[in-house]
């Protein structure tokens, strides 16, 4: 455990926050950021701290300035990858389920949560760190920013939720030709294909992402989480189930009385001073 944690004392997650927006900083830059054991054990304890004290905005970025995340850490040193071949080579499919399931709930744990994340792409993305970036609602991708869905250059395939999440935010032909090809894009291009929402100034992917949050958590704080609800389930439903759950959640929200604060301070000029729901 020594050895993937790093340096002993130094998490390999990091978390700060305010009432309103919370940042997890994916915190091992000599390994690109890349995902071991200690970081998913770090990760899943700063998650547990947003679920019990959730902010408006959560924003994901990379530590140091070349890599968001280049994914799964394949070194002899990560304890999943010994454990992965060790059940490979004796065709024991259980282990192998454990291990999908277990990365796979972390990042869902995540992306699941009832506010938007933005993930801060400062760098490279590549393999799970690509999938992690596709799977938040929103991106911010610096000009160095680099995606690559590598994963079948390693005889991988994408396993975090990231083929489906691909496939959904830019269409099948383009998620097909990135995902079979493993082929580099440049952030430019990754914008003109939707698959990030803006780029910010050269080093400024954070300061970009607050901005975008600071926006965000400035309205209603219920009107966000119940907009994001739709957008989130409506791409999977038929459109009469999606339309219905776009009317049970204006009402529900209505029925809130946040309209009654918004309206209300809009009518006399000034900013509402929205509360947050219940957690």
């Amino acid at each position: 455990m020594g050895k993937e944690r790093d340096a002993m004392t130094r998490p390999t997650a990091l978390l700060e926050r305010d009432e309103s927006v919370a940042i997890i900083t994916l915190n091992r830059p000599e390994r690109h950021n890349t995902f071991n054991k200690a970081f998913w054990d770090d990760f899943n304890l700063l998650v547990d701290d947003i679920v019990r004290k959730p902010p408006r905005v959560v924003i994901v970025t990379g530590a140091g300035r070349h890599a968001f995340s280049a994914g799964f850490d394949v070194n002899p040193d990560n304890s999943l990858v010994s454990s992965l071949f060790d059940a490979v080579m004796r065709g024991e499919r259980q282990p192998v389920e454990e291990l999908i399931r277990f990365i796979r709930t972390s990042v869902d744990r995540l992306v699941t949560l009832p506010v938007p994340v933005i993930a801060a792409v400062n760098g490279l993305a590549f393999g799970g760190g690509a999938e992690l970036a596709v799977r938040c609602d929103l991106r911010i991708a610096d000009p160095c920013a680099v995606f690559s869905f590598s994963e079948v250059k390693l005889g991988l395939m994408p396993d975090h939720g990231g083929a489906v999440a691909l496939q959904r935010l830019i269409g099948t032909a383009r998620a097909v030709e990135l995902i079979l090809t493993g082929k580099k894009i440049n952030a430019v291009e990754a914008l003109q294909m939707g698959l990030v929402n803006q780029l910010s100034e050269p080093g400024q992917c954070l300061g970009g992402a607050l901005e975008l949050a600071r926006t965000i958590a400035a309205n209603g704080p219920r009107a966000v989480r119940a907009s994001l609800a739709v957008l989130r389930q409506a791409g999977d439903l038929p459109a009469a189930e999606a339309l219905a759950l776009e009317s049970t959640q204006a009402v529900d929200l209505i029925l809130s009385k946040e309209c009654v604060a918004g309206i209300t301070a809009f009518l006399s000029g000034r900013k509402p001073g929205f509360i947050d729901p219940p957690r």
